[in-house]
């Protein structure tokens, strides 16, 4: 999924999940000491959390964790930062999590909101360029009395060393008693019909990307350099690059790897 159309479907989940309440939010004070406690209920790895604003779509607070996880210092790491790390293929995956979280939380009572982890996995790319595969966990920490979410705290946990592979799963944790949901079926509503590059594309892109040529590419992927050939033309024809250079750089522009 391209970034641009990623970043605007995102936007529109969280607005909807607050519903952008008239109500004037009051500026929270943040208690980070009692945050920072409540984290020890969370962490399974080396972690970061923030504070995310759902009327501001902004975080309220990063902390500084965040480069130790991700390599970003607290002053780098935004919404934007964090949209444009997300695999590009675990996009989809991101928007349909959020979708689903906002219609969970949308059932409960506002007490109720406020008695559940959220949590699903997803990769993201650090600032040297490596993936990592990390588990969101959220909790609602400021709601009111409509069931609009004001904001959540999010917790970013590194569990590569746990998990580098495998199927991604979201899961509704219980807290006090209330009962969980794990391994939560996600209706897939940001599913890309109309991909731009079929999957044997994208594979000769990232490779590519690395800087291999068609015969390494071609033994990589089992497959002819005739065949690799005809896949690099197709990549430029469909992406309105004239060059390889041109593609990545449109490719890594676009999201596409």
């Amino acid at each position: 999924m391209k970034l641009e159309l990623f970043h605007n479907e995102a936007a529109k989940i969280w607005k909807g999940i607050t519903e952008h309440s008239e109500k004037p939010a009051e500026l929270l004070q943040l208690e980070l000491d009692l945050y920072k406690k409540l984290l020890v209920f969370f962490q399974v790895g080396e972690s970061c959390y923030m504070i995310f604003s759902f009327q501001r779509l902004e975080f309220d607070f990063v902390s500084e964790e965040v480069k130790d996880v991700l390599g970003y210092t607290r002053e780098e790491f935004n919404v934007d930062m964090i949209m444009q790390c997300i695999h590009p293929d675990d996009r989809t995956w991101f928007l349909n999590c959020q979708d689903a979280a906002g219609a969970f939380l949308r059932g409960l009572t506002p007490e109720k909101q406020m008695k559940y982890k959220l949590r699903f996995d997803y990769r993201m790319r650090r600032k040297d360029g490596e993936y990592i595969r990390v588990m969101q966990q959220v909790v609602v920490i400021h709601n009111d009395d409509e069931r609009k979410i004001l904001r959540t705290l999010i917790i970013l946990t590194d569990i590569s060393h746990l998990k580098k592979d495998g199927n991604v799963v979201m899961s509704y944790i219980g807290m006090d008693g209330e009962p969980s949901y794990l391994n939560v079926n996600v209706q897939n509503l940001f599913l890309e019909k109309n991909s731009l590059l079929s999957k044997r594309e994208k594979e000769v892109l990232y490779l590519l990307a690395e800087g291999q040529l068609s015969k390494q590419i071609a033994d990589s992927l089992f497959i002819s350099k005739h065949t690799v050939d005809s896949h690099r033309k197709n990549l430029l024809r469909k992406t309105g690059a004239d060059s390889t250079a041109e593609l990545i750089n449109k490719a890594i522009k676009d999201g596409l790897i």
